[in-house]
């Protein structure tokens, strides 16, 4: 009997040191599942927060790259000289402010609003009232043609997230760009050539493939009236032009020289192809023909098959 008490005894003992060892599991998982809580919380919260900065980023570098596209078409305008090199001018707009060490940054210049530092407070400025540190570093910006008719303007930045409580943080190479179209600005190589007397904008052709249609050389004469642009890989890019540069490019785009208006301004006037960069270059003059249908002071050369892209093949004389 005594034995039977004493196995009941340790049946309930045992009984009893599982419930306690179950209470403190339970215990310790509900425990680690409120601790959990709030990290992933944070770290929701601050995934929206890196979403939001890298999308005002996007809009910062369009505002910037546009604002210093400007300056560099108004010092070519005050200067009557090109852009010796748009890497330089863009680094010294974007890190300092300043064009030809003139600061463009002062309260009400144009690139107030538009530099890194500003990029950076505005981030920091953000970054404080939801309690975390933010880092940019060995930024290195960069502009290049994306295609014929937009800039791309980039940033890449070591990029460094941490929550003051140190619950997360994030780190990564972080690569930020806007794409910035031409179509608001002038073309340099008109600025410089006619003494800024001539501006013309970088508007693209609607007639592409479909400049002549027999006889009809209609939506020729509109191209031309209409001062548009046409992709060549045979002439220069945007990018080029601001430096002056008539070299061919894969980004290339070229428009027609329309002399009446050159002559109306009192600039001389050139008997050659009235395509742009052979036109304002000193050192090419191919062989160019006169289109029937087409005004008199117009003329195009065959250099890089400009009668075949133009559709007037049988109709030069």
């Amino acid at each position: 009997m005594k034995k039977m008490k004493n196995k009941k005894a340790q049946v309930f003992t045992l009984i009893a040191i599982s419930l306690i060892g179950l209470l403190f599991l339970t215990f310790s998982i509900y425990s680690y599942i409120d601790k959990r809580h709030p990290v992933e919380v944070r770290v929701s919260s601050m995934e929206s927060f890196l979403g939001s900065i890298e999308q005002n980023l996007e809009r910062q570098m369009y505002i910037s790259g546009f604002r210093i596209i400007f300056l560099a078409q108004n010092q070519i305008i005050l200067t009557g000289n090109y852009i010796t090199d748009t890497g330089d001018f863009f680094n010294e707009a974007f890190y300092n402010g300043s064009v030809d060490s003139v600061q463009m940054d002062g309260a009400g210049g144009i690139l107030d609003g538009a530099t890194y530092d500003f990029l950076v407070d505005s981030i920091n400025d953000k970054a404080k009232k939801i309690n975390v540190d933010v880092t940019l570093s060995n930024s290195v910006i960069t502009v290049d043609q994306v295609d014929p008719w937009h800039v791309r303007f980039s940033i890449v930045s070591d990029f460094l997230m941490e929550d003051k409580s140190g619950l997360a943080k994030w780190e990564k190479r972080q690569n930020i760009s806007a794409l910035i179209p031409i179509n608001s600005f002038e073309d340099p190589i008109y600025t410089v050539n006619t003494n800024a007397k001539i501006s013309k904008k970088f508007n693209q052709t609607i007639f592409e493939g479909d400049y002549v249609n027999g006889n009809d050389v209609s939506n020729l004469l509109s191209h031309v009236q209409n001062e548009y642009y046409s992709n060549n890989s045979n002439a220069p890019s945007f990018l080029k032009r601001l430096e002056g540069d008539l070299s061919a490019d894969e980004n290339g785009i070229e428009s027609f020289v329309n002399t009446n208006r050159l002559a109306q301004e009192g600039l001389p006037v050139s008997d050659k192809t009235k395509i742009d960069y052979i036109y304002f270059d000193n050192g090419l003059n191919p062989v160019d023909y006169h289109v029937t249908g087409m005004p008199a002071w117009f003329t195009i050369d065959d250099q890089n098959g400009h009668l075949e892209k133009y559709q007037v093949v049988g109709l030069t004389f």
